[in-house]
C-alpha cells in the first residue's frame, strides 16, 4: 500500500487521520487492493452488500441493468471516490446493482462491518472513520438527488443542457471536459445516444455550444 499513501491521504474517508496512523488503520480494516481490467466486474447484482470500495485509479460506473437488458448508468466513480457505502450501510442483504471497470483500475475494498463495528483494539481513528462515512452517505444522496432533478426534465435537449450547465458550475468555467463518453452520458441521461448525439448536432449548429468529443463549451443558454 505504501505506493499510495499520497493518494490515501486525499481519499474523504480517511480525512482527519493523520499519515502515521493511515497504515496501522488499514492493517487493523484488513483491507483489500484489486485491479481490474477494462469491462471487468467489480460486484455483480446479487453481491453480498458487505464491502466498500475506493478507487485508486481508473474509474469505475455503477449500473443498472432491466429485464430487457437496458442499461442505466447510477455514477461514474473516479480517485479517490468511494462506492458501495450507501448499501453497505443499509439493511441491504445483496448489491441491487452492478459495478464495473470502466478502464484498467485499481480499487482498494474494506469490510463495512469492520468500519461500523466496535474495533477490538480501541482506535483513536474509528470515531473519525464512522464520522467520515456517514458524511459521505450523505453527500452522495445529494447527488442523487441532482441526478433526479436532470433525469426529470422532459425533453432530450432540456436534460443534455442541464447537464451541460451543471458541469459549468462545477468546473468554474463555460469551457471543461465531461467525465464520461457518449453512450455513457446517453445511459446517465436515461436517453438514446442517437437522439442525445442530434441534440448536441443541433445546440453546435445553432451556436449555443462548441464541442469536440468530451470536451464542451457553452458560448450562450438558451
Amino acid at each position: 500500500m505504501k505506493s499510495y499513501e499520497e493518494i490515501l491521504t486525499k481519499i474523504p474517508l480517511f480525512e482527519g487521520i493523520s499519515q502515521e496512523n493511515l497504515l496501522t488503520m488499514l492493517q487493523c480494516l484488513k483491507v483489500q487492493r484489486k485491479s481490474y481490467r477494462k469491462g471487468e466486474m467489480i460486484f455483480r447484482e446479487g453481491d453480498s452488500a458487505d464491502m466498500v470500495g475506493v478507487v485508486l485509479n481508473g474509474c469505475v460506473q455503477i449500473v443498472r441493468d432491466d429485464y430487457y437488458g437496458n442499461r442505466s448508468i447510477l455514477a461514474t466513480i473516479t480517485p479517490p471516490q468511494m462506492f458501495g457505502e450507501a448499501f453497505s450501510c443499509s439493511s441491504v442483504r445483496f448489491f441491487p446493482v452492478g459495478v464495473y471497470a470502466r478502464e484498467d483500475t485499481t480499487v482498494m475494498l474494506l469490510d463495512c462491518r469492520r468500519i461500523l463495528g466496535i474495533c477490538s483494539n480501541g482506535c483513536a481513528f474509528h470515531s473519525t472513520l464512522i464520522r467520515n462515512l456517514l458524511r459521505n452517505v450523505a453527500e452522495k444522496n445529494l447527488l442523487l438527488n441532482q441526478k433526479i432533478e436532470l433525469t426529470s426534465k422532459k425533453t432530450t435537449k432540456e436534460k443534455l443542457m442541464a447537464y451541460l450547465l451543471l458541469q459549468a458550475k462545477e468546473h468554474g468555467s463555460n469551457s471543461f471536459t465531461i467525465p464520461c463518453d457518449r453512450q455513457s452520458l446517453a445511459d446517465y441521461l436515461g436517453v438514446e445516444r442517437s437522439a442525445m448525439s442530434a441534440e448536441i448536432g443541433k445546440l453546435r449548429d445553432e451556436g449555443y455550444i462548441e464541442v469536440d468529443r468530451r470536451y464542451f463549451r457553452i458560448l450562450k443558454r438558451m
